[in-house]
């Protein structure tokens, strides 16, 4: 309810503002209930390099939602970046955000310096950056660093400048903003896209020359109560935002969106979770009936072996990558998001029709995999499973409600519960070169999703369980105490043997709104001598 009212609270504002500026950019107008789901334009890599410009631009739409948008030079949002490994990426960010009232008062991050983004100074509701999500990159400015960058209206173009390394995985990424206090906000305003490193074929033989489909699923800001849709009544509930795919909306009670497909025909479908409070539950259902998936990806990383199953769970911000075959002509197909029980204290997540499936076969011509595979094996990481931790680490989310105000934690056991903020000292420190293991619990009565930046880690022990799983992931569920038991806990292996760890980085729970309220804190990954 905290996370409601603060939105509520801060859309009211918003609109009034943004209606007294004259906006000379606009976020292009999102498509309608029951639309089909269209690709996001791709901008592939020529030459090694991909050099794209993006204006950050914030407009209340024609739908009376307020959006936030990367606005790419031809009108268009939110591309999908696609690159090879060993491949440069340069990102020019324009920042044309337009403050908003209602937002949470700015912080300080660093020393501020005018004109020196990498410097610090205030971040505000007009203030941005990018974090390259997943990406096993440096947590330097002009890079993947997200602490003490902050992009301010008025300011040059902004570029980042990233060398993808020869040895990441091919596989699904995302990129979004991180301006602490404000990552909520322009997130769920729909800035945020899908990343690509190409050659997933190589890992993966059996995707070789399918029909590839990407979806960003995405949360919605909640209008005013009585905000209509060309005439029509826009579901309001006030514990939840509703979702969309590739922008279309898939909210209950309307027309769902739509997806293509020829019957009998091989899909390779990649989804990223781009919501900030949903526990994605996804299934394709063939007359009613659950269908099996075959996962070749999770978080970035292809599978060493590929899962069959008719449920996949995607927390916030993770990914996930599968091989879903169209059904027989005349079957009624659909893509469901089932809902998930997040807990007592936990957000509302129901469930909602992503897509009906047309099987008329679709209109638009699809992006293909690459036809020829010539085997690659992942190198990065390679091993971790086998590797004796230098050592073994506890740390425990948590909650202190007083009123309607929530705060929220993450701790290393044995250091006091605080609410993070950008002058604090990391509360872990470790070299380059370490592996180590985590174990992760949760003392509140919601589920959490832990992520770290610039390094992934494979998920060993639920609630002490094995899970004889040696996927990689950056992103994990953490499931909710009942109040009663034992402490839920998650055990983890972290990798920081590769050089572009060493640095200060970000590890928090990725339901944006937790975040944003303190539930993030600092690692120091010294360098290796």
């Amino acid at each position: 309810m905290f996370r409601a009212i603060r939105i509520f609270v801060f859309i009211l504002m918003s609109f009034t503002c943004l209606a007294a500026v004259a906006q000379t950019e606009m976020c292009p107008p999102r498509p309608r209930f029951g639309a089909i789901v269209p690709d996001a334009e791709r901008l592939h890599s020529q030459n090694g390099v991909l050099s794209v410009d993006f204006t950050m631009v914030n407009t209340v739409g024609q739908d009376g939602y307020l959006h936030y948008c990367y606005l790419y030079a031809d009108g268009s949002e939110a591309p999908t970046l696609e690159l090879n490994a060993g491949d440069q990426l340069i990102l020019n960010v324009t920042n044309h955000l337009t403050q908003v009232g209602g937002s949470m008062p700015g912080m300080s991050h660093g020393v501020a310096a005018p004109g020196n983004p990498c410097a610090g100074g205030p971040m505000t509701s007009a203030s941005t950056n990018v974090h390259f999500h997943g990406l096993n990159i440096s947590p330097k400015c002009h890079q993947d660093e997200v602490i003490n960058t902050s992009i301010q209206p008025g300011d040059p173009p902004f570029q980042y400048k990233i060398q993808i390394p020869k040895d990441d995985p091919p596989g699904l990424y995302w990129y979004h903003p991180h301006p602490h206090g404000f990552t909520v906000d322009q997130v769920l305003g729909g800035a945020a896209g899908a990343l690509i490193i190409d050659g997933i074929e190589q890992v993966r033989p059996e995707v070789a020359g399918l029909p590839e489909r990407v979806f960003v699923v995405r949360q919605f800001f909640v209008p005013p109560p009585q905000s209509q849709i060309d005439n029509e009544f826009i579901p309001f509930d006030a514990d939840s935002t509703p979702i969309s795919i590739n922008f279309v909306p898939a909210f209950q009670n309307t027309a769902p969106p739509v997806v293509g497909m020829k019957p009998g025909e091989k899909q390779l479908w990649r989804v990223a979770n781009a919501t900030s409070i949903y526990f994605l539950a996804l299934q394709f259902q063939v007359d009613l009936v659950p269908q099996n998936v075959k996962v070749v990806g999770l978080d970035g990383i292809p599978l060493k072996r590929p899962t069959q199953t008719n449920m996949v769970v995607i927390p916030p911000a993770g990914r996930a990558e599968f091989v879903v075959q169209g059904p027989p002509a005349g079957s009624f197909a659909q893509f469901m998001n089932l809902g998930f029980d997040t807990g007592p204290a936990g957000d509302f997540n129901p469930g909602t029709i992503l897509a009906n499936i047309d099987l008329k076969g679709s209109a638009q011509a699809l992006h293909h995999i690459p036809a020829l595979a010539v085997p690659k094996p992942v190198t990065r990481f390679a091993g971790l499973a086998n590797q004796k931790p230098s050592q073994t680490r506890q740390l425990y989310f948590s909650e202190t409600t007083q009123g309607s105000d929530t705060q929220f934690f993450i701790t290393v056991k044995g250091q006091t519960p605080k609410v993070y903020d950008p002058a604090d000292p990391p509360s872990i420190i470790t070299q380059q070169g370490s592996v180590e293991d985590w174990v992760i619990e949760n003392r509140s009565t919601e589920v959490h999703a832990f992520h770290i930046h610039q390094v992934h880690f494979i998920e060993l022990e639920v609630n002490g369980v094995p899970t004889n799983d040696d996927s990689l992931r950056d992103t994990v569920l953490v499931p909710y105490w009942d109040g009663v038991s034992s402490y839920p806990s998650v055990k983890v292996r972290m990798d920081f043997r590769n050089p572009e760890t060493a640095g200060t980085f970000l590890y928090h729970c990725h339901i944006l709104d937790h975040e944003d309220g303190g539930m993030m804190a600092k690692i120091l990954v010294k360098r290796k001598n």
